[in-house]
């Protein structure tokens, strides 16, 4: 979807400060958020894209002004609303307010922790042949989903070169809205910075992006 949080390629928000010895967290409740994050995957309430989504439809004023672990919470909080888990009330007060509701098929228990950490595989057999080649010429589609994609807006309608292969893997346009894995090939395609940002770029830049097969389409 178009979006605050798609800022590459935008200019107006200053340099990137990178903060010297930066912790993991900077305060506790950060590590509670993300503990929060893994335990609600691993349970099956929501998917890594629906989560995405869900930050993706915070507010312009809300996503700028968050810390990261803040747009983080708003997300889960989000999620568990919509998928009727706890009422406002509930998170309101802190502690349920009625009978507990189930989550997912797999209740996240000590033993499970270790495998909750750690990233599951997203490549999917290929139930097709790859449209497109190493080498082939593509333009990137200019859509504009209003649901969540991985297709950067600075892409859209531009020229580049299809690099690398990655096989299929489950395509997030439509894991985010429940509606299953739908594997897609996956590519590396790059990009002259000239072609994306025009006769001002450093013509000795490239973009590389990873993109969805649905997300391109052969150059004639």
């Amino acid at each position: 979807m178009n979006g605050v949080h798609d800022m590459g390629g935008m200019d107006g928000f200053g340099g990137v400060e990178p903060e010297v010895d930066e912790p993991v967290f900077h305060a506790p409740w950060e590590g509670r958020v993300i503990a929060l994050m893994r335990a609600m995957g691993a349970a099956g309430a929501w998917n890594l894209d629906m989560f995405r989504d869900a930050r993706e439809h915070q507010s312009p004023a809300f996503y700028l002004a968050s810390s990261y672990y803040k747009s983080w919470a708003k997300s889960i909080e989000t999620l568990v609303l919509g998928h009727g888990l706890a009422s406002a009330q509930e998170i309101e007060a802190g502690h349920a307010q009625g009978p507990p509701c189930e989550a997912g098929g797999n209740a996240l228990g000590p033993a499970g922790v270790r495998g909750a950490l750690k990233r599951a595989t997203y490549s999917r057999p290929a139930p097709a042949p790859a449209l497109f080649e190493v080498g082939d010429r593509v333009r990137a589609k200019n859509m504009h989903p209003a649901t969540h994609t991985r297709l950067p807006r600075y892409a859209r309608g531009h020229l580049g070169t299809v690099e690398r292969i990655h096989g299929c893997h489950v395509f997030p346009d439509s894991s985010a809205r429940g509606l299953g894995e739908d594997p897609q090939w996956l590519y590396t395609v790059v990009f002259e910075a000239r072609d994306l940002w025009g006769a001002d770029a450093d013509p000795g830049l490239k973009v590389s992006i990873e993109a969805f097969e649905p997300y391109l389409e052969l150059s004639l």
